[in-house]
């Protein structure tokens, strides 16, 4: 009866797939007599889009959708905390390797903030103020 507890408990919690997780294997329980199929739990970053202020920022993009656009191929800027002005002449396409931000599109007082491991895409003609709170490494590239 106690496995048959642990089994329920591993898998409403997603605990693991066998009772053997939450109790010592005193005997294989029969996981085909189980109503639903036990299933290991999936562990992933999961890429999120969003756009904001005209600002596109993705999260955890894959590594397949950053080697198709070339990302590593692109050249490299970095600088250290601070702020500054900036207007976008073309878009531009970055990806964070290291660095905390948040841009300030003239004309509005909200931001967008992004870091490390964002893919992020700024339209032509943008203007705004980066303020830099963590050094920034990045790829980048203008269209």
């Amino acid at each position: 009866m106690a496995s048959a507890v642990a089994v329920a408990f591993a898998f409403a919690f997603g605990c693991g797939t066998s009772s053997s997780f939450l109790l010592p294997n005193t005997h294989k329980t029969n996981h085909s007599s189980l109503p639903y199929p036990l299933a290991a739990p999936k562990i992933r970053s999961e890429s999120m889009a969003t756009e904001k202020l005209g600002i596109k920022v993705e999260t955890n993009p894959p590594e397949s959708k950053l080697s198709q656009l070339g990302v590593r191929q692109w050249p490299k800027w970095g600088c250290p905390p601070s702020k500054f002005p900036w207007t976008y002449s073309s878009k531009e396409t970055c990806y964070l390797l290291e660095g905390k931000v948040k841009v300030y599109p003239d004309g509005s007082n909200d931001y967008v903030e992004f870091g490390a491991g964002d893919l992020v895409e700024f339209p032509k003609g943008m203007s705004c103020t980066w303020e830099v709170s963590a050094a920034v490494d990045k790829h980048y590239k203008f269209d």
